[in-house]
């Protein structure tokens, strides 16, 4: 149904002429540098394609050949590739610490008769004559733990040449139709006169050593070589020859079936090079003697269509990802919908767009709730997918399918369960990532739990309650955090508004679903009707806190600081001793008027309260916060 859907989208976005999606058999991919060759194959120059964004420099992205899966073995792409690869130059440290032991070697042999070698030839010429004249003549000053440094440097160099020489073998091994253009000739010409010695006195010599993917332009080309007409043609053509046919579990058509699945790139926290949903590289996962793709036979073509699909949605910068924990979550249609470019400022969160969350939910409001989504539209099918590293592999942490109505009536019954009075100047609508810091240590995204992340998520996709583990994370960083203080040494409050949300959102959407008869609904602001103990214990000792403060205008501690923990949590051992504190707190008060409205505002409260209970459970433990939490922004 995952790659169903993704195959679908592919060709939807293919359709719509999408030109960031690639076509079958290409990739698009950053490459920072181009050679522009003239027609006989003469170096005009070397582009730089990066343009400065802050203090980074990023490189233009180009439709290229589909590279290969790049595993310990050499193996190349057509007409691309980084700089080892495709001009066979050894850089960075491999260059340096082969200069190093050279250099070494030389120096214990400046009492043999080992000429200097020749500032023309290459660093592995250099090491290839050094060693044979070691092999030659023996020399007793040269131990035998350095030869085998300089025969590992040899072969870190010699790889390289390997590489490179596999670069050429794949271009010359093409069609004919590749063979004869224009640009390839010019390439091939290139690579058979190059010397690498000649770029290092290029001014992009420093930054070629980084080993950046390079490729190939004919000089007023506007196209790059990889992506002339007689490229593509020949490439559609020869993915087209089958070989190992099956039906396809995508598409339910005769195929040639794929062994190895395209990696997915950009799920957060797994491997650089990427990661695969469908992969069969132990013997353990396959079945009946199969090998790798066999095991789950998926066509070429589909395989390019859905990896491309999902690599589509996750590529940087794209309106239709989110990450939230460990989660990386994508969203798209069946067909284009406003809907999938609102879904992640309802997640996320954006420093240069702190708004954008509440007018995506203003939107969502005057497009789906108020009549205005066409029929049509309302039931398109709509998918939301949740991805999580797992080493090699990537989980499927969470997959969702409704329609875009069904999701819209969602998102909107999550944005009423978290809507609570707040700061004219706070944000109306909060997007999960800011609820979800609300629960991490020292508000930090790297200590959201990844799983509290996934399953929220899942809660709001489905309308069950919340999980569990999110109420009781938020209870135990309001309790932690009960004696905070702010730069200036003042009392932090420990119930924020995102705490305050997240809390009224997991008792309401449990009572919900549980058993709305049992206790009484939170609201958005302050219920004097509510008599619950919890709540009510809650706006007692905000009451108690706000006659302290009062009383002693210039403290920097509470009463919350030392008692909030066990006021909210084993009420008997604390709130004697609070109502006393308060007495002696009342009459430090010269404003008699205000003392008597403390006083009528206490007899209010703790009329339904006909004992201190010994414990508060959980769910109690959350209404004390609602209830302090109502009761402070009613004072304020």
């Amino acid at each position: 149904m995952i790659l169903q859907s993704l195959y679908d989208y592919y060709q939807r976005k293919v359709e719509e002429g999408d030109p960031d999606i690639a076509v079958f058999g290409f990739e698009k991919k950053e490459i920072p540098f181009i050679i522009e060759l003239n027609n006989e194959g003469h170096l005009i120059q070397i582009e730089d394609t990066r343009k400065q964004l802050g203090k980074k420099k990023l490189a233009s992205a180009y439709f290229v050949p589909q590279g290969v899966k790049k595993t310990a073995a050499i193996a190349t792409n057509l007409l691309w590739d980084n700089v080892e690869y495709v001009l066979g130059l050894t850089l960075g440290k491999k260059e340096q610490q082969a200069q190093k032991e050279l250099d070494k070697t030389i120096k214990n042999l400046e009492a043999s008769d080992y000429p200097n070698p020749d500032d023309s030839s290459t660093l592995l010429e250099k090491l290839t004559s050094l060693l044979a004249f070691i092999e030659n003549n023996k020399p007793a000053e040269i131990p035998p733990t350095l030869v085998k440094s300089l025969q590992k440097q040899q072969k870190i160099l010699n790889r390289v040449n390997q590489q490179h020489q596999a670069f050429i073998d794949k271009l010359k091994n093409q069609q004919q139709a590749i063979l004869d253009d224009n640009g390839v000739k010019a390439v091939l010409n290139f690579l058979e006169s190059f010397d690498t010695q000649s770029l290092k006195d290029h001014p992009l010599y420093e930054d070629l050593k980084t080993n950046p993917n390079i490729t190939f332009r004919l000089q007023r080309d506007k196209d790059l070589i990889c992506q002339r007409k007689a490229i593509i043609t020949s490439l559609q053509t020869e993915k087209t020859e089958q070989k190992n046919t099956n039906t396809c579990l995508i598409t339910g058509e005769q195929a040639e079936i794929g062994r190895l699945h395209t990696a997915i790139k950009g799920v957060w926290d797994a491997h650089t090079a990427g990661a695969n949903i469908i992969s069969f590289n132990h013997h353990a996962f396959t079945s009946f003697g199969k090998k790798q793709g066999d095991n789950a036979p998926i066509g070429e073509k589909a395989i390019f269509a859905y990896t491309t699909a999902i690599n589509h949605l996750l590529r940087k910068d794209s309106p239709q990802r989110v990450q939230v924990g460990d989660t990386s979550t994508v969203f798209w249609a069946e067909k284009q919908t406003k809907l999938e470019t609102l879904m992640p400022s309802f997640f996320g969160f954006s420093k240069d767009k702190p708004d954008a969350g509440t007018n995506a939910v203003k939107s969502l409001y005057q497009s789906y709730h108020h009549g205005k989504l066409n029929p049509d539209e309302a039931n398109t099918g709509f998918h939301v997918l949740g991805l999580a590293p797992n080493g090699a592999r990537i989980s499927i942490r969470f997959w969702q399918t409704s329609t875009v109505k069904e999701m819209a009536d969602l998102i909107l019954q999550h944005f009423e369960d978290i809507s609570i009075i707040h700061h004219a100047k706070q944000s109306e609508n909060l997007p999960l990532f800011i609820l979800l810091i609300s629960t991490a240590t020292q508000g930090k995204a790297d200590n959201i739990s990844p799983n509290i992340a996934g399953e929220t998520i899942r809660s709001i996709l489905t309308g069950m309650p919340y999980p569990k583990t999110l109420l009781t994370s938020v209870i135990r960083r309001i309790r932690a955090e009960q004696s905070k203080k702010d730069k200036a040494g003042k009392s932090s409050p420990n119930v924020t508004y995102p705490r305050a949300a997240l809390i009224k959102a997991c008792l309401n959407r449990q009572l919900r679903y549980n058993n709305p008869e049992k206790e009484e609904i939170l609201q958005m602001s302050l219920d004097k009707e509510n008599t619950n103990i919890g709540y009510r214990l809650g706006r007692l000792f905000a009451t108690l806190e706000k006659i302290q403060e009062e009383a002693n205008p210039n403290l920097n501690a509470t009463i919350r600081d030392r008692y909030y923990g066990a006021a909210s949590s084993t009420p008997v051992t604390v709130f004697s001793t609070l109502l006393k504190l308060k007495n002696h707190h009342l009459s430090k008060m010269s404003n008699k008027g205000r003392v008597t409205n403390l006083e009528k505002l206490m007899g209010e409260i703790m009329e339904e309260i006909t004992d201190f209970p010994p414990n508060l459970d959980l769910s109690s433990q959350g209404r004390f916060s609602i209830g302090y939490y109502h009761q402070r922004q009613d004072f304020f």
